[in-house]
């Protein structure tokens, strides 16, 4: 493509308006458009990029054996009903009605059409194992839109989903597009980590999320030094670095505390550490209310907590509620005769002679050791921290990172018996279909790519993903130069290696600051060495300038391109 008389455009100054530096850099380059909070239109250059990404995730899944289809944005709101997501939805669903008054929703996932698809299909144990794709754009009503296009409200995905005849065959499903993501992602060129995962609203009883490690993501990664664990935050267990206290234990007292009502300004008021103390949040599960116990350096896995509970909806006790339930101010809460169930996490049996809220306000109490209280539930509900143990091989975890770019998931037979979708086997006797669900966010992958090639220039695309391979620079304006840049353009067209050609009427410092700005791997620039048949080939990601003429340069593209 010839820059001259094209759409192309790019900015000296950073969007003040973008919070991330993928953000930046695709807006300054003229990748993206931010069209409102959350929603992005995807101009010339990021929508090559975008269209790359989306060709090599199409040829890996057809590699794979998935075919494509295509569903509907638009759907009935009863879709969701009926599978019991609508109210797990809640507002993050956006929803609209016809001029009949009939409800639809903007689909934010496609589960339940792609049941329905399937249950056409499938009537014997003879019509599976078989796996539909379709790369659609979703809807979601984020509250807090954010990182450009890591965490937006109307984004592109592919999602597939898999149908077996029982849990082996799923097994072998989930293999095969788990083995398909790692191909699909080590193509892009990324970085990245696959990680065990909450299962969240999917219905699932495993996932595992690929994710890009990278400073800005928004997921913590648990990752063990000698590489056999690794796991989000949101899920992860691990051995507690805390050893078994070896004090005697000493009677209980109640100390004035007057003003201090977090860790921070108890420890300080007492001189003690906060690991002597024992945190006491109070929070509302399905309209109940429980004191949860953690190690005062611990914050308490809502999700963990969630799932011992048993509980569908879980959040923190409003202001008002914990005063009423500890008969205190917020900060004073304990587990000494509070009359809530007392959910205590594993560690603090280690602990003696600790300090907790004495459920009166600007009061404490020192020296607290089990027999003071009665736990109900006593259960692993922390945060791992940095230096715990590895579950696998018992060395210290550490952090990073990480932008969800990919999740898989085994969804066994929730949807199946949720929507009735069922095979008869050899029997004639009917069985539930098993399913797996996989997505890839192509937006998210682009981003991601965006923040970990990228320096004080700008984006250094991978050459598998970059809109354009070459970047053919012409910085004279003599015939010569004009012969020869033309030429090249022409040979390189005949090798189907289309350059992005910048002959426009701009500086030359210009023109080298904006390819550099936009990511072009490969870049040749014909100046003054043009009535030598002299060019000069520079790659993005090294800078080194390396003179060629025509036939060397054109056999260096080869090499590298073809």
């Amino acid at each position: 493509m010839k820059l001259k008389n094209s759409y192309f455009l790019t900015y000296r100054e950073d969007s003040k308006d973008e919070d991330s530096n993928s953000g930046r850099l695709l807006v300054k380059s003229g990748m993206i458009k931010k069209s409102s909070n959350g929603v992005y239109i995807y101009l010339p250059l990021g929508y090559k990029v975008l269209r790359n990404i989306e060709g090599i995730v199409r040829d890996k899944m057809n590699e794979a054996g998935a075919q494509e289809l295509l569903m509907p944005a638009l759907i009935p709101e009863d879709v969701y009903v009926s599978s019991g997501r609508r109210e797990k939805f809640g507002p993050d669903m956006f929803t609209l009605s016809d001029r009949y008054n009939r409800k639809y929703a903007l689909g934010p996932t496609h589960e339940e059409l792609f049941t329905g698809v399937a249950k056409d299909k499938i009537k014997s144990y003879k019509d599976m194992p078989f796996n539909l794709y379709q790369i659609e754009t979703k809807f979601r009503d984020e509250p807090r839109p954010r990182f450009g296009l890591i965490r937006v409200r109307e984004f592109i995905m592919k999602d597939a989903y898999s149908f077996d005849r029982d849990a082996e065959g799923l097994d072998k499903s989930y293999k095969i597009m788990g083995d398909a993501y790692h191909k699909i992602f080590d193509a892009v060129g990324l970085d990245y980590k696959v990680v065990k995962a909450s299962v969240g609203l999917m219905g699932a009883t495993l996932s595992e999320e690929f994710q890009a490690v990278t400073p800005i993501g928004e997921d913590t990664l648990v990752l063990c030094e000698k590489g056999d664990y690794a796991s989000n935050l949101e899920v992860s267990s691990a051995i507690s670095s805390m050893k078994p206290s070896k004090e005697l234990s000493h009677p209980k007292e109640l100390v004035h505390t007057p003003k201090a009502g977090t860790i921070k300004e108890i420890s300080h008021f007492l001189g003690e550490d906060p690991s002597k103390f024992v945190k006491t949040l109070i929070y509302e599960a399905d309209n109940k209310f429980y004191a949860c116990l953690v190690a005062g350096n611990r914050d308490i896995n809502e999700g963990k907590l969630q799932e011992v509970l048993g509980a569908q909806q879980l959040k923190l006790a409003d202001p008002k509620d914990v005063e009423d339930v500890t008969n205190a101010k917020v900060g004073f809460a304990g587990p000494i005769d509070i009359d809530v169930p007392i959910i205590m996490d594993d560690e603090i049996k280690n602990m003696r002679n600790f300090i907790v809220g004495a459920n009166k306000t600007d009061y404490h109490y020192k020296n607290v050791n089990l027999n003071d209280f009665v736990p109900d539930k006593v259960a692993d509900i922390k945060n791992v921290i940095e230096g715990d143990l590895c579950p696998k091989c018992g060395r210290p975890l550490y952090f990073n990172k990480g932008i969800e770019v990919g999740n898989i998931f085994k969804l066994d037979t929730h949807y199946s018996e949720v929507l009735n979708l069922t095979y008869l086997d050899e029997n004639n006797k009917p069985n539930l279909v098993w399913m797996g669900s996989y997505g890839i966010g192509l937006g998210r992958v682009m981003a991601a790519i965006a923040e970990q090639y990228s320096d004080e220039h700008g984006i250094a695309w991978p050459l598998s993903v970059a809109p354009y391979k070459v970047a053919l620079i012409q910085v004279s304006d003599s015939k010569e130069a004009t012969d020869l840049a033309n030429s090249i353009y022409n040979d390189l067209m005949e090798l189907g290696v289309e350059p992005l050609f910048d002959n426009r009427d701009v500086r030359a410092g210009v023109k080298f600051n904006d390819m550099d700005l936009i990511g072009i791997p490969l870049q040749i620039v014909v100046g003054k060495k043009a009535q030598d048949g002299v060019v000069e080939f520079k790659e993005r990601c090294s800078q080194v300038v390396k003179e060629y003429n025509e036939g060397e340069v054109i056999e260096k593209i080869t090499e590298i391109v073809l």
